[in-house]
């Protein structure tokens, strides 16, 4: 993982998991499967990257589905803190949905090796690690789901389909892991801020009625 997925926004990945030794050959599962794809990665390969013998990742992981499941566990567990933490925050239902977007675009941009891990190698889990993962993007879904139903109500948003808008809004922000750059012209904020505002467009936003100044207060 490169030093720019470790400092941008502040957030370190994989804090969380101790001891260094198993922190390291984390790191370099994410990096190998990212770039070889999980099914073509050994554990000679993770191990290789980590410095270390094969006969040592066994001793933190079991097998090489379990570094998988690792690295999906925490990395959704990210995913819905932060669509979660915009769907309960302040403001209208616009300025929610733009804190989730421009938030969760920024997380899959800064950190696009990891994300690119995350999303893409679900099939790859055993199927009761499947489960719990497919568990947690539901709860993500619903977060996105829930702003975008609570503008619908309020009248900010014209949205006749709110799932299907909520599938498009979520593939959307993902798909900036598959392709994002570094070396590119837009920093990770940048894109955050350009596809809130084209997600904002995409759910025709306006002021809600009740932010209205009635005629009466126009006129005056």
């Amino acid at each position: 993982m490169d030093s720019a997925e470790e400092t941008v926004g502040g957030y370190r990945p994989w804090s969380e998991v101790t001891p260094d030794a198993a922190r390291r050959l984390l790191v370099a599962a994410v990096e190998a499967f990212a770039e070889r794809g999980y099914h073509a990665t050994t554990t000679r390969d993770i191990a290789g990257r980590a410095g270390m013998s094969p006969a040592a990742l066994y001793i933190h992981y079991k097998t090489k589905e379990e570094l998988l499941h690792r690295i999906s566990r925490i990395g959704h567990d990210k995913a819905l803190e932060i669509l979660t933490t915009a769907a309960e925050g302040p403001g209208c239902a616009a300025e929610r949905l733009d804190a989730a977007v421009r938030s969760f675009v920024r997380w899959h941009a800064a950190h696009h090796t990891t994300a690119r891990v995350v999303q893409y190698e679900l099939d790859a889990l055993a199927p009761e690690h499947r489960s719990e993962i497919v568990a947690l993007r539901r709860q993500s879904d619903a977060a996105v789901r829930r702003i975008l139903a609570d503008g619908v109500a309020a009248g900010e948003f014209d949205v006749p389909d709110v799932p299907g808008t909520t599938l498009a809004v979520l593939s959307l922000c993902i798909d900036v892991a598959r392709w994002f750059n570094v070396g590119g012209q837009r920093t990770p904020d940048e894109v955050g801020g350009l596809y809130a505002d084209l997600v904002l467009r995409m759910v025709a936003a306006r002021p809600s009625p009740r932010a209205q100044p009635s005629e009466t207060v126009r006129q005056k």
